[in-house]
């Protein structure tokens, strides 16, 4: 039996339960920026510790985490609100032009 040092199934589902805590997709109030100022420390933290060998692994984890910042847009922007592709077309395009605003964009987990 092989050891594969990955991001374990228990950790996947703690780290998940703190990103469904925050609630990110109802902070209407919030900007993108401020969002990424309270997330990142902790993502940065996720992504040292956990993606130390084995980066892919997290990609189920942090994609969760893109879904919700596609609520997010869905709930802030009313041209958004019925429109998942949309949304995430235009938080696709922000992550491109700038990947350094999460720390999971930054490693190319993108939306």
């Amino acid at each position: 039996m092989a050891f594969i040092p990955a991001v374990s199934n228990k950790a996947t589902r703690e780290i998940s339960g703190v990103m469904r805590s925050w609630r990110i997709h109802r902070w209407n109030e919030k900007t993108l920026e401020e969002l990424s100022l309270f997330c990142n420390p902790v993502l940065r933290g996720w992504v040292n510790y956990y993606g130390q060998y084995y980066k892919s692994a997290l990609h189920r984890v942090f994609n969760m985490l893109n879904r919700s910042l596609v609520r997010w847009v869905m709930w802030k922007y009313k041209r958004f609100r019925f429109h998942q592709r949309r949304a995430a077309q235009w938080l696709r395009g922000i992550a491109k032009r700038q990947p350094e605003l999460f720390a999971h964009w930054q490693i190319g987990i993108r939306p």
